[in-house]
């Protein structure tokens, strides 16, 4: 004879039906009321809750309660899509939180991006301090958070200050400039969520998937340089890619 299911499971099961239901950032019962409930202790429930978040479906923020989740939102890598437009793609309102709004010195970084000669030394300091329009902000989707965005333009575009960098696009202000993005190059780490924890409302221990962007305009001179550190569970970038042959001997 079977063994009987464990209860954790059937009241797992139960929520899954639930949160099915749900729509994505939806608040979820904490534990004390599904404890309440469903008649049963914390620890039952919290094993209940356990197999939820690991496949993605419940997010617990700290300070803020749980939320259902539908799955992350993803971006083909292959594709240059503003971080707006994909938020109105996916339905969602595009908002940002403005962090920094300024012209500053530019990083070396910065530097090697947007101001760096072809025939230059990459290891040879510039012949003057180069500046940079900076601008950092929160991204959200709705008003959950899902990057924080730190963009760097040439400080020949200060104009961008000027421009609504809440809910606008800079993307549309550069076009509206007389500038068009048009190609691209990416570079893809990872790292954890650490001093930007508070401002995503997430641990400092979250995985964080960060892409270095480098865009030129449509005379090929540099016009952004941007390093977006997306929340793993809430954001994702799809590749797709051909599988080559082995040479024929």
């Amino acid at each position: 004879m079977a063994a009987s299911q464990p209860l954790y499971e059937r009241i797992e099961k139960q929520l899954r039906r639930r949160l099915d239901a749900a729509a994505d950032g939806d608040p979820f019962p904490s534990e004390p009321r599904l404890a309440e409930e469903f008649g049963v202790s914390r620890m039952t429930v919290r094993a209940a809750l356990a197999g939820l978040e690991r496949d993605g479906m419940l997010e617990r923020v700290p300070g803020r309660g749980s939320f259902v989740r539908k799955g992350a939102a993803h971006r083909p890598v292959g594709v240059l899509l503003s971080f707006h437009d994909q938020a109105l793609a996916e339905g969602k309102t595009p908002r940002s939180r403005v962090l920094e709004a300024e012209v500053r010195a530019a990083t070396p970084q910065e530097v090697a991006a947007l101001y760096q000669k072809k025939d230059q030394n990459p290891e040879q300091p510039p012949e003057e301090v180069e500046e940079v329009v900076a601008i950092t902000r929160i991204r959200l989707f709705d008003d959950l958070p899902i990057a924080v965005e730190r963009a760097a333009f040439p400080a020949t575009l200060s104009a961008l200050l000027t421009t609504d960098l809440e809910t606008g696009s800079l993307h549309n202000a550069l076009r509206r400039l007389g500038l068009t993005p048009t190609l691209g190059s990416s570079l893809l780490t990872a790292r954890t969520a650490d001093d930007d924890a508070p401002d995503l409302g997430v641990a400092a221990t979250t995985p964080m998937l960060v892409e270095t962007r480098s865009i030129v305009d449509q005379h090929g001179d540099p016009l952004e340089f941007t390093v977006s550190s997306y929340v793993a569970d809430r954001y994702a970038l799809r590749v797709d890619f051909s599988v080559s042959r082995p040479e024929q001997m």
